[in-house]
């Protein structure tokens, strides 16, 4: 892998996607959607070979060795993505107050929560879908990141404050991360 000053990381394609690159934006096209990201650096290059991505570099600092292989991750994410999706699995826990929870359009909805009268809300991302079933709710897309960062917003939806977490353990909490979609 590392030869005398020159870095490089490999990541595979498989047939299912389809990976284009204009200018340092990468595109990860499969059956699960689309993912676009843009990797520009003056030092480290991403190359398209056949059927695999390259991530170089040519006299790597610590920085840089670190950034080619934080690409490569992104890359590897993007088209597990674009091929499978991914999905977190969350779980609405109450004792006291029943809450009830909605999507409407692009916010996620929390009403009585806690026994309060102005609803909660949370930013789902473009990109992200969210289901509710039952005391369930799931959250999938193709972009990790997108997918990732909805959940957490759901999650800090219901952060509580000013009472004791020990007693009051109501909220919806992430139970399964990235996983594929069943």
């Amino acid at each position: 892998m590392t030869v005398t000053g020159h870095l490089d990381d490999t990541v595979h394609v498989p047939t299912e996607v389809k990976v284009t690159m204009k200018g340092s934006e990468l595109t990860a096209k499969g059956p699960k959607g689309q993912v676009i990201r843009d990797f520009g650096h003056p030092k480290v290059k991403v190359s398209l070979k056949e059927d695999s991505v390259h991530v170089e570099c040519e006299y790597p600092r610590v920085k840089e060795k670190a950034l080619v292989g934080t690409y490569a991750a992104h890359i590897r994410n993007m088209i597990e993505g674009a091929n499978h999706g991914f999905e977190y699995a969350m779980k609405v826990v109450y004792s006291h107050f029943p809450m009830k929870i909605v999507v409407k359009g692009e916010k996620f909805v929390i009403e009585n929560f806690l026994g309060e009268k102005a609803p909660r809300s949370a930013v789902i991302l473009e990109g992200a879908k969210v289901v509710v079933k039952g005391n369930e709710v799931f959250v999938t897309g193709s972009d990790l990141e997108k997918v990732s960062q909805t959940a957490a917003n759901i999650e800090r939806a219901t952060k509580i404050r000013g009472f004791d977490p020990r007693v009051f353990q109501d909220g919806i909490y992430i139970v399964e991360k990235a996983r594929r979609p069943k």
